[in-house]
């Protein structure tokens, strides 16, 4: 790990998985740390009902070749993935604009490796860090399966399977027979299935639990934690951050770190910085394990309805749709039927769909799918942030980078277009 050194006052706004993995590495490094949320306790938010995948191979932008024509699809499908309810918001239409101007190969297999090299890191860095503390979250090491349902989708694959070669990532693909071997319980799926692309070295767990133990783990360390705190602005002069108004006052440190998610350009825009994340919204369902034979072993991704499956211990947790709503949590009826369908098409009878909790959450997405990691704007801001669909798979890694890169050591990984400046080449 990494050394002891002369420690900075250092204040993370925001307790997810992504802030308090930060705080974590960064109390290691020797800093005193604070972490502040609103929320009653950590990973209350988009941390606690994620589909409970740690993906490494699996981390690709949405924006790619072929995904404004698949957007319509998908838009106009009844269990359709996407769903667009148009606001009066102009970063909403920037951002999409954005993502827009990324969806051709180059910007795909660019923003593609740099993901990959960020979650493989990370997984690294999980392995390390459950090593050193023992920490339990409910977590399999029994790798990931892309679920086809078509051949169409079993060729498409191949793009992703280039990249994963370049990369040196392990894989698998499989015919149904072998999708059955992996996870048993397709065998009884109410669905043609073609083939998948298993990725061994991926894992799950629950997000929300491991959240929680770190940052018990960290208050040991001596990291403190304030919730109830509700963040009102940033006070900056001279090009430095001066302290954080809150509703008790003004917290001041040395340096800070926004771990905010969605809600982190909201904080950023007054002080001049154009932080190009916005919230797209998921859903999942948890539910109880009734039949062990019919359930998942570990995360099956149904690439037809882009649904995610994982079994959580005595739980699967069921996770989907990409909804693009602004900033809205409400939960319509409507979002929980293609969750449904896929579990019960692929895993009929595994779980009781009748005691099913219902989610939803923001994720935090930039428009080249790589979060925002580094120093911005005022000489002591930093960013951990817009990591989207893949917090849980990149927390490890992107805690890590954060403490190295604010600690002035020089990170294991290259960290240059990671940074908030790559937007402005």
């Amino acid at each position: 790990m990494m050394g002891k050194m002369l420690g900075m006052k250092i204040l993370i706004l925001g307790s997810g998985v992504i802030g308090t993995t930060t705080a974590w590495y960064l109390a290691k490094a020797g800093h005193k740390v604070t972490v502040i949320d609103r929320q009653a306790g950590p990973a209350l938010e988009t941390s606690f009902g994620n589909a409970g995948e740690i993906s490494p191979g699996y981390s690709s932008p949405w924006a790619g070749p072929g995904v404004p024509e698949k957007a319509v699809k998908w838009v106009l499908m009844r269990h359709g993935p996407l769903r667009i309810v148009p606001q009066v918001d102009p970063a909403m239409w920037r951002w999409c604009l954005s993502m827009l101007a990324n969806c051709n190969a180059d910007a795909y297999a660019r923003n593609k490796r740099r993901m990959v090299r960020l979650a493989e890191y990370s997984r690294d860095q999980m392995i390390a860090l459950r090593r050193s503390t023992g920490v339990a979250y409910a977590g399999r090491q029994q790798g990931t399966l892309q679920l086809f349902r078509t051949q169409k989708q079993l060729d498409g694959s191949a793009a992703d399977i280039k990249v994963l070669d370049e990369l040196g990532v392990s894989y698998e693909l499989l015919d149904r027979a072998g999708c059955i071997t992996a996870e048993p319980g397709l065998a009884h799926a109410a669905t043609p299935l073609v083939g998948g692309l298993r990725l061994p070295n991926d894992e799950t767990g629950d997000c929300h639990l491991f959240t929680t133990r770190l940052a018990a783990l960290a208050a040991a360390e001596g990291v403190t934690f304030r919730f109830g705190v509700t963040i009102d602005r940033l006070e900056v002069a001279d090009h430095r951050v001066t302290g954080v108004m809150t509703n008790e006052g003004l917290i001041e440190a040395d340096r800070y770190v926004v771990a905010l998610g969605s809600y982190s350009p909201l904080l950023l825009k007054p002080i001049g910085i154009d932080l190009p994340v916005y919230p797209i919204k998921g859903y999942s369902i948890t539910v109880p394990v009734v039949n062990d034979d019919r359930a998942p072993v570990s995360t099956v991704l149904d690439e037809t309805y882009k649904v995610a499956t994982t079994r959580l211990a005595d739980r699967i947790r069921v996770g989907g749709t990409a909804e693009i709503a602004g900033y809205s949590t409400s939960l319509p009826k409507a979002r929980k039927a293609p969750l449904v369908k896929s579990l019960t098409e692929l895993f009929p009878g595994a779980g009781d769909l009748s005691a099913a909790t219902f989610w939803s959450g923001l994720r935090p997405m930039t428009p080249d799918g790589t979060p925002v990691i580094g120093q911005a704007g005022p000489s002591n801001l930093y960013l951990n942030t817009g990591h989207g669909t893949l917090g849980w798979t990149m927390a490890a890694g992107s805690g890590r980078v954060l403490a190295d890169l604010l600690s002035g050591r020089p990170a294991e990984i290259e960290t240059s277009d990671l940074a908030l400046s790559r937007y402005a080449l």
